[in-house]
């Protein structure tokens, strides 16, 4: 009875023993939990320079929702980081039912919105579903494949976790949500980089991938049949000559606010692209430009600095990860959080396509805000016990 009332005790190299608790928190990532924190407070300084003049009366009105958003992320990054993630592992299906269960409920309850259906309002937030699904499907995906590690090179495995990722990416693509469809569609390529399958295997996927999009882009509109909605297509082909009046107006005004800032910037009065609103969603879809024009170079190279910092400490997280399922899902969700930032900078300056993904701890909604926090709690989550796993004596 003694020895079940007592914590358990988790032997260290240098042969002390410590509560597992105590031991847990130790073995945190506290370099990517400052970054962390560091992103969510940097992202409320510039969220409250670029929307002071969007609600008459009130400067800190998305400040303050920002905020809620972020306390809630923070709760959320907890409880990711103490639930064990081999649950998930272990219970993969349910995590995939779960994902294609938030895709699908988006049909029933969410409200249309410029013609798009991603958001459930909840009241005091407006919650997208889609967002919180990147991580699940990773999770999920992950759990499939390693399940089947021995198999993971045999084309029939590969062909049914593409066919699972595909469920719920046809789902968001058809909210419609461009964008997250290709997040979730680069995190199943680096699910399946990172459990193993081999490299002639992946540039087979990515020459199927290409073709693919020639014929949605190009192929299949020749012959009369439209995939994409005309404005999809034409943010897809880059030509921000296009209509400058018409659908390319926003790229067009964003790469004029990333050439005026500058070095330091012109400041949030100065900021006329920002301030007067000549560049539309600029708390969303362009808030990095927005933040090239009011901090200029050095802003922007703050905010990126940090990101290189988190995706450096991910990437670490795969290499002290105590499974296959822990690497996996680290390197899956690391690519995912890098290709939405490589995308988001990239179009704001017109070298990638106009697709609506938001900027990780930055971009002005919710949901977004609470799925990375989340994300940074699963990474630390599988860094703390890999590094327990790797301090256990044999």
């Amino acid at each position: 009875m003694i020895e079940l009332a007592q914590q358990p005790r988790i032997h260290t190299a240098s042969g002390r023993a410590e509560a597992a608790p105590i031991a847990f928190v130790r073995r945190l990532d506290w370099i990517l939990l400052a970054t962390a924190f560091a992103l969510v407070g940097y992202g409320l300084w510039v969220i409250a320079g670029i929307t002071r003049y969007d609600v008459p009366g009130d400067e800190s009105y998305y400040v303050v929702r920002q905020g809620v958003a972020a306390a809630i992320g923070i709760a959320g990054l907890f409880v990711a980081a103490v639930v064990p993630v081999d649950l998930a592992r272990r219970h993969w299906q349910l995590v995939y039912g779960a994902t294609l269960g938030l895709m699908i409920v988006v049909f029933v309850a969410a409200e249309t919105i410029r013609g798009s259906k991603r958001w459930i309002d909840l009241g005091f937030i407006q919650f997208q579903p889609s967002e919180l699904g990147k991580v699940l499907f990773v999770l999920a995906i992950a759990g499939f494949l390693v399940d089947r590690a021995g198999r993971v090179t045999r084309w029939r495995t590969i062909f049914t976790a593409i066919g699972l990722g595909a469920a719920p990416i046809l789902l968001v693509f058809l909210q419609p949500d461009l964008g997250t469809a290709l997040v979730y569609s680069a995190a199943l390529f680096a699910v399946l980089f990172f459990v193993g399958v081999r490299w002639r295997q992946l540039l087979a996927l990515v020459a199927i991938g290409v073709i693919g999009v020639s014929s949605v882009l190009w192929l299949l509109p020749g012959a009369g049949i439209q995939v994409l909605k005309p404005y999809q297509a034409a943010r897809l082909t880059l030509d921000p000559g296009a209509d400058p009046g018409g659908i390319t107006y926003n790229l067009n005004q964003s790469i004029t606010a990333v050439g005026s800032g500058g070095l330091t910037g012109r400041g949030v009065v100065e900021a006329s692209q920002t301030r007067l609103d000549y560049l539309p969603e600029h708390a969303t879809d362009f808030a990095f430009a927005s933040l090239a024009e009011q901090r200029g170079f050095v802003g922007s190279a703050i905010l990126l600095l940090l990101y290189l910092l988190v995706v450096w400490r991910g990437l670490r997280v795969v290499t002290v990860a105590g499974d296959l399922y822990g690497a996996v899902v680290a390197g899956g969700l690391v690519f995912a959080f890098l290709f939405q930032i490589f995308v988001n900078v990239g179009m704001t300056m017109g070298v990638a396509p106009v697709t609506g993904i938001p900027l990780p701890f930055v971009t002005v909604g919710g949901s977004s805000m609470v799925a990375n926090l989340v994300l940074i709690g699963v990474l630390q989550g599988i860094h703390a016990r890999g590094e327990l796993a790797a301090r256990r004596p044999s």
